[in-house]
């Protein structure tokens, strides 16, 4: 490389990353030299902060930084409705539209054999184990990505938890509140009929 050495690991340390290619990796270094030190100290600080001091809640899987979480710890959330997502920022997404008031479980993941990613591998074990121990779960809500991997893993997971008796309901698929039909491809509109309600 044509930087001096200190630039070329910062470089490399940014291209770590997902979605950071070479040319935004060195955008990104160039602009951390050229910040006060102060502020790079703060966020060289808050780096490591953040991965000593956050840890997967034992309940959910979600990431905080107190055991339980506070969603887990919450007495006025229903702990009769479990809402199955994949990331963590996918409780983030819920939590914001304010209307879910059940409790959480986070996959860190979603099966994908492409990946080598099987169900052993994500968090569905603990889901088991969960709902198994807990006979005040009546509903599993399966609010997995609607993509291959997300429908596959939601798949999977409605086999297992139906022997326990408990409901198991899907998210609705289909058209954006905005959107033109015009636009939409087949699939997101074959799942907009499915996905009906009546008026």
């Amino acid at each position: 490389m044509f930087y001096p050495e200190p630039v070329s690991r910062l470089i490399e340390g940014f291209m770590k990353l997902p979605g950071i290619g070479p040319k935004t990796a060195a955008r990104l270094a160039f602009f951390v030299l050229n910040m006060k030190e102060d502020d790079v100290l703060d966020l060289a600080k808050a780096l490591v902060n953040a991965k000593r001091q956050l840890h997967y809640c034992s309940v959910c899987n979600n990431i905080t930084d107190v055991d339980p979480c506070h969603i887990c710890s919450d007495k006025r959330r229903d702990a009769s409705i479990i809402c199955v997502v994949q990331e963590p920022r996918d409780v983030v997404a819920m939590e914001k539209t304010r209307e879910f008031q059940g409790q959480y479980h986070v996959l860190q993941g979603a099966i994908s054999p492409m990946d080598g990613i099987g169900p052993e591998d994500i968090r569905i074990p603990d889901l088991l184990k969960r709902i198994g121990a807990d006979e005040t779960v009546k509903e599993i809500i399966l609010a997995t990505n609607p993509n291959v991997e997300g429908e596959a893993t939601a798949m999977y997971l409605s086999r297992l938890i139906k022997p326990f008796g408990i409901r198991v309901t899907r998210i609705a698929h289909g058209l954006p509140v905005g959107g033109d039909l015009e636009y939409a491809d087949e699939v997101t509109l074959t799942k907009a009929l499915e996905g009906r309600r009546e008026v």
